[in-house]
């Protein structure tokens, strides 16, 4: 898959999952009203993060906000907090997500600075996305601890006749958004990460090669020349010989005609 697929993938699947993050944290179906005792009902109850609904068998629906904020469970408080949280940072990341697309060009912006925004908002995504999950699991551990003990209080010791009819809770419908939206913009997150390898440059390794400047010491001769730098001893002097110059060392080495008179 190439880098731009990637990207652009990464960012409609973490869109999608902002949305519905969204859409769940305004649902009031987080908790509906179990029918499993009493299937027939003239009143179902339904609540959610922010009002409790009662709904008619004629149709009309009631809602009432919740007007306190100290007298709320601190789990339901706890939860809000989460996915408030996981809200925020995925709609930053969104916005850094955009401008970090390789098909958007914004002045002279250089794929460096694209590939860190795009690691910094699959960052922003994949911390959306657990905050999320975290929240709606919260809560649904929440109801299911109260569902099994309000099942308890219901029934008695005695052949578990019913004693009392209790309101229960299970799941509702924005639970299951919730977890979908979580997943998914925990996916979107990690897609924005493998693609912010392939926007940053690669770092190329040259072989360094050093290249040495002849010296000043340059001798010729009619046989051909010799070149000596200036890392060569010193104590080798020139004289010349045969209308050529050589070395101390070669004169010496290869004896001329003057050598046998």
């Amino acid at each position: 898959m190439s880098v731009t697929a990637c990207q652009g993938l990464g960012f409609v699947v973490s869109l999608l999952g902002v949305a519905g993050t969204i859409a769940a944290t305004c649902m009031d179906q987080w908790s509906t009203q179990d029918l499993y005792n009493n299937p027939v009902t003239a009143v179902f109850n339904y609540q959610g993060l922010w009002r409790s609904c009662v709904r008619e068998s004629s149709g009309f629906t009631e809602c009432r906000g919740y007007f306190t904020l100290l007298g709320l469970p601190a789990m339901l408080q706890a939860v809000r907090a989460l996915m408030i949280v996981g809200i925020v940072l995925s709609v930053i990341g969104l916005l850094v997500a955009i401008f970090a697309l390789k098909c958007i060009r914004i002045g002279n912006m250089d794929d460096s600075a694209k590939a860190k925004m795009t690691l910094t908002s699959g960052i922003m995504f994949i911390i959306s996305g657990l905050c999320a999950i975290a929240g709606v699991s919260v809560f649904a551990n929440m109801l299911v601890t109260n569902f099994w003990m309000s099942t308890a209080n219901m029934y008695t010791s005695m052949g578990g006749m019913v004693q009392t009819v209790q309101t229960r809770y299970t799941f509702g419908a924005a639970l299951f958004v919730g977890w979908v939206a979580g997943g998914l913009t925990l996916i979107g997150g990690v897609l924005m990460c493998i693609a912010c390898r392939g926007l940053a440059p690669e770092e190329t390794n040259y072989k360094a090669v050093s290249y040495h400047t002849s010296g000043h010491n340059v001798a010729y001769r009619p046989g051909g020349f010799k070149a000596s730098t200036g890392f060569e001893s010193n104590t080798k002097t020139k004289k010349i010989y045969d209308g050529g110059a050589r070395t101390e060392d070669e004169g010496q080495s290869h004896p001329s005609k003057y050598d046998y008179v």
